[in-house]
C-alpha cells in the first residue's frame, strides 16, 4: 500500500523535532513518533523518526509495504537482521498501543476516527561524557493541546487536559514510569554507546565552518547585515554581532541550527544598522573546527577593472604595432 500522506506533511511532522544545543560531549537519543487519522486514510498511520543527536539514523511509515524499520545514518548499517526484525514488531506493537490511547480520548472528548487527529510523542535518552546517564524524557501530545509529560525524576507525571489526567491514572496503575524509566537508563545508553561505535567516523569528525557577511538594502534606507557560517559540524556554534566592541544580541535576529542536507549545518545571525555605518559592525564566530575564534566585518566590494576599454585597448595597440613594422619592413625594402 501506498503512502497516502505527502512527504511535505511529514517533513512538516518531523520538524517538530527541534534542534538542540548540546553540552560538549552529550549524546542524545530521541524517538518522534506520530500517529494520525484523516479522511482519506483508511486506518490511522503511524511515523517514527528517530535521531542521534542531530542525525537521522532510523525511520519507520506504517504505510510503506512492507512497513518496516530501516536504516538511515550517514554511515553504513551494522545492525544484524534480527534486529530490524526487533525494532519492526516493536513498531507495530506501538501503533496498536497508541491507536486504542487515540480511540480512548476521542470517546472522552466524543470525537469521532474520521476526523484529522494527532497522537505526538517525543522519548529521549540523554548521556554524559564516559556513558553515564543524564537524564530521560516522555512527553505525549494529543490534537496540539492535551499534554502528559513524565517529570525528571522519572517517576511522577505533569497534565494537561481532561483526557490527559485520564490516561495519567491508568499509566500510575499500570507502573508504565517505572518501564520508561528502567529503558532510558539502560536500553536508551546501550543504544547510544553502540551508535558512537557505529558512526565514529562521522560523529567525531569536525567540518570548519565556511564564514561571510553579506549586505542588503532594505525599504526604509537602513541596512541588514547577515553574517553566514555554512557547512560545518559538530552543530554547536555561536554568532554574534558587536558594534564597536560592543555585544548586541539584543538586536540581533538569529535562526535555529539548521540542517544542510548533507551531514553538515548552517546559521546565521542578522542586524540592521544605519546605511554608512557597516564598518563600525562585526560578526564574531566560535566553533570547535576553528583554531580561535573568528571576527569579520562586511566588506565593500572592490572596483573591478572595465573590460571592453582594456580590449579595445589591446587590439589597438596590436594593430599599431603591426602597422609600425610593416611600414618599417616597405621602407627598408625601398632603400635596398
Amino acid at each position: 500500500m501506498k503512502t497516502l500522506v505527502t512527504k511535505a506533511l511529514l517533513l512538516l511532522l518531523l520538524a517538530n523535532l527541534a534542534l538542540t544545543r548540546h553540552p560538549k560531549g552529550l549524546h542524545t537519543l530521541r524517538y518522534l513518533q506520530t500517529l494520525l487519522t484523516g479522511p482519506d486514510l483508511l486506518e490511522p498511520q503511524f511515523i517514527c523518526a528517530v535521531y542521534f543527536n542531530d542525525i537521522h539514523i532510523e525511520r519507520f511509515n506504517s504505510r510503506e509495504e512492507p512497513p518496516r524499520m530501516e536504516h538511515c545514518a550517514p554511515w553504513v548499517d551494522q545492525q544484524k537482521p534480527e534486529y530490524w526484525k526487533k525494532v519492526t514488531d516493536t513498531m507495530l506493537s506501538m501503533m496498536e498501543v497508541y491507536t486504542s490511547l487515540m480511540n480512548k480520548m476521542l470517546r472522552i472528548y466524543q470525537l469521532t476516527q474520521a476526523g484529522n487527529h494527532t497522537i505526538q510523542i517525543l522519548m529521549a535518552c540523554h548521556v554524559l561524557p564516559g556513558g553515564k546517564f543524564s537524564h530521560g524524557q516522555y512527553e505525549l501530545l494529543f490534537n496540539g493541546h492535551d499534554h502528559i509529560v513524565i517529570n525528571e525524576d522519572l517517576k511522577t507525571w505533569t497534565t494537561v487536559g481532561k483526557a490527559a489526567e485520564k490516561v495519567k491514572e491508568e499509566w500510575e496503575t499500570s507502573s508504565l514510569a517505572k518501564y520508561l524509566k528502567s529503558y532510558l537508563r539502560y536500553g536508551g545508553v546501550k543504544l547510544i554507546l553502540r551508535q558512537m561505535v557505529y558512526g565514529k567516523e562521522t560523529l567525531l569528525r569536525t567540518d570548519t565552518p565556511k564564514i561571510h557577511v553579506n549586505r542588503r538594502v532594505r525599504a526604509d534606507g537602513k541596512i541588514t547585515l547577515r553574517c553566514w557560517a555554512l557547512d560545518f559540524y559538530p552543530a554547536d556554534i555561536t554568532l554574534t554581532w558587536q558594534r564597536d566592541r560592543s555585544n548586541q544580541s539584543l538586536n540581533m535576529e538569529v535562526i535555529e541550527t539548521r540542517p544542510s542536507g548533507d551531514g553538515t549545518f548552517q546559521k546565521w545571525a542578522a542586524v540592521v544598522v544605519p546605511s554608512g555605518e557597516e564598518q563600525r559592525y562585526t560578526c564574531h564566530v566560535d566553533h570547535e573546527g576553528l583554531p580561535e575564534p573568528i571576527t569579520l566585518r562586511w566588506e565593500p566590494p572592490q572596483p573591478s577593472v572595465p573590460v571592453i576599454p582594456v580590449v579595445t585597448g589591446l587590439v589597438l595597440g596590436a594593430v599599431l604595432v603591426g602597422a609600425a613594422v610593416t611600414f618599417l619592413m616597405w621602407k627598408r625594402r625601398t632603400k635596398g
